[in-house]
């Protein structure tokens, strides 16, 4: 085993897979909402692969994940797998988004009177 190999084998604190914290989150967070889908991000310079589930009314969160773990997604959790590279993000996430903009702003208004 050279040098650089010890470094690649290194990850962080999170673990990424099915025993880990970042997996048991996810089934928590799924079996906590309705209709969830899973859009599954590619890894880039910047940020490692990620995953960012969807609940029907457009809440959603995002956790980075292994490769491996992100092809047993969605039958680990009995919910669809689409790659955002080709379908984009659900309208419902975008309006949850503003929806949620919105309240901040009105909650900043009531403080300041």
């Amino acid at each position: 085993m050279g040098l650089f190999d010890r470094l690649k084998r290194r990850g962080g604190s999170a673990k990424r897979g099915p025993d880990g914290s970042v997996a048991q989150y996810l089934a928590d967070w799924t079996a906590a909402r309705v209709g969830v889908e899973a859009y599954v991000e590619p890894k880039t310079t910047v940020t490692p692969l990620t995953v960012v589930l969807v609940a029907n009314d457009g809440e959603w969160t995002r956790r980075p994940l292994d490769e491996k773990y992100a092809r047993k997604i969605g039958p680990d959790l009995k919910i669809p797998v689409y790659d955002v590279r080709k379908t984009g993000y659900p309208q419902r996430m975008r309006d949850h988004d503003a929806r949620q903009k919105i309240i901040k702003r009105r909650e900043q208004q009531q403080r300041d009177l």
